[in-house]
């Protein structure tokens, strides 16, 4: 069985993720620090909470650092606000990201309903991993104010459109983000988890 931990913020309900993934087979644990004395498979920092408390909460208390918990070993599955502390920073906030993708998190242009909120169909760009099985135009459910603008195009995998392009996924070696929530999103956002599953199993 897949291990995996998912990082509690503090901020709101994870419940609907802790139960995707045990449908799709996974043993799950809620940590709320980085410990070395268990050993995981992958980890998931989910899209509930704000930018700088979910920031200290990852940096001030934990011994252990995030990128020395992951090691560039452990599968990283971010889910929308999980996958904005990906960048350097966000508008969001004024704390520094995790910096293991390059770019920024902006606010959604304000001629647009914000937050965006509701089922849009993905576009997706190329071949992953996370991606395996989805087919192209498949809806998935959103919740969010801000966009990512990585630095380099490439890692993004798959977009939205809401009269502007926002990435949707994002894929770079064992790091995975999405903008929106898998767990929310029916038998796609299942499918998903489990390719997430079968990265963490590998």
């Amino acid at each position: 069985m897949v291990s995996v931990a998912i990082f509690d913020y503090g901020a709101g309900n994870i419940f609907s993720l802790k139960t995707s993934l045990e449908k799709n087979g996974a043993s799950v644990d809620i940590i709320t620090s980085f410990d070395q004395s268990k050993k995981y498979d992958g980890l998931l920092l989910p899209g509930v909470g704000n930018f700088d408390p979910a920031i200290r909460s990852i940096r001030d208390y934990s011994a252990l650092g995030f990128h020395d918990f992951v090691k560039e070993k452990i599968p990283v599955l971010g889910i929308c606000l999980g996958m904005e502390m990906f960048f350097k920073q966000s508008q969001e906030g004024k704390e520094k990201g995790l910096d293991v993708m390059n770019g920024e998190v902006v606010l959604l242009p304000n001629d647009m309903k914000i937050p965006h909120m509701g089922w849009n169909s993905l576009e997706i760009t190329k071949d992953s991993k996370i991606l395996e099985g989805v087919e192209n135009n498949s809806w998935v459910y959103f919740v969010h104010s801000y966009r990512a603008k990585p630095d380099n195009s490439d890692i993004i995998v798959a977009n939205a459109d809401y009269g502007i392009k926002v990435p949707a996924v994002v894929e770079d070696n064992l790091f995975f983000g999405t903008q929106f929530h898998p767990e929310k999103s029916g038998k796609i956002g299942s499918l998903m988890i489990q390719n997430f599953l079968r990265v963490c199993s590998k």
